[in-house]
């Protein structure tokens, strides 16, 4: 961590759909979504990716589109600030030209203010890497081997629409819900509590199992009914979301089961960074 650059909790606070930059920070193999730079910094369209080959920073390609990974290596304590340099370097660079991480930046501008933040971060999950390149782009034997490998580590993802920031994925014979929250993590881990306490933190026979921690928010993780599908969740879900939401905003002490409920979800919670 930078001595430099000082620490913060929520570092993609204040930009359009936070729990979606969280969710492909951390959570969401393949995905890209949509960012605009504001007229100081050219008014440029950009393409936020969850990864890039080798590890790369950012991608200047070599059609003039540019992309921002968020799932790199090493953190100045300041994601926004490591990101925004990524991305300003990139923009700097000439086509074709890829942003290695060479060392953690200093204090500067972060992502809140290089993006123009009226335009929406909209998500979508990728079944492919083949994103990365131009459709004129020669397909030689490394490049193909290279996206393949990358293919091969995708867990089936899908974006469910019902509410925001909610991903459905199947990782083996199971199937699980990660929902990204806005919200201050302990009114979220609050709001869990009292469901729980009234043994109402599932919905519609799927099964609150814990949460993550990461970038300042809270995920809450259910685990399906066996061979749930993502389709399947939507009107269960859209019919939950007014509870849950209710819960959250609930501003009334703890009862006694609410705060049993509280001790045990804390405990199983796993913070990503």
């Amino acid at each position: 961590m930078s001595a430099d650059v000082e620490f913060v909790l929520r570092p993609f606070e204040g930009l359009p759909g936070e729990p979606d930059w969280v969710s492909l920070r951390e959570l969401v193999p393949a995905a890209t979504a949509t960012a605009r730079t504001t007229a100081e910094h050219g008014a440029r369209d950009v393409v936020v990716t969850t990864v890039l080959p080798d590890g790369w920073s950012a991608l200047h390609r070599a059609d003039g589109v540019v992309l921002l990974a968020l799932q790199v290596v090493g953190s100045s304590g300041d994601a926004s600030r490591d990101l925004a340099a990524a991305l300003l370097e990139a923009l700097a660079s000439e086509p074709g030209t890829a942003v290695q991480q060479s060392g953690l930046p200093g204090p500067g501008p972060r992502l809140q203010d290089v993006l123009d933040l009226t335009v929406p971060f909209e998500v979508t999950v990728e079944e492919s890497f083949s994103y990365w390149i131009t459709p004129d782009t020669e397909i030689t034997p490394d490049l193909k081997a290279a996206i393949e490998e990358a293919d091969a580590g995708v867990v089936d993802t899908t974006k469910v629409a019902a509410v925001d920031a909610a991903y459905w994925v199947r990782m083996g014979a199971r199937e699980y819900l990660r929902w990204a929250q806005p919200h201050d993590e302990q009114q979220v881990i609050d709001g869990l509590a009292r469901l729980h306490g009234r043994r109402e933190s599932g919905f519609d026979g799927h099964k609150f199992i814990g949460y993550f921690r990461s970038n300042g928010l809270v995920v809450p993780v259910w685990e399906l009914a066996r061979g749930t599908e993502a389709e399947d969740l939507e009107k269960p879900l859209a019919d939950f979301a007014p509870a849950f939401a209710a819960a959250i905003a609930d501003t009334e002490a703890l009862d006694a089961n609410a705060r049993r409920a509280r001790a045990g979800i804390v405990a199983r919670q796993v913070t990503l960074r």
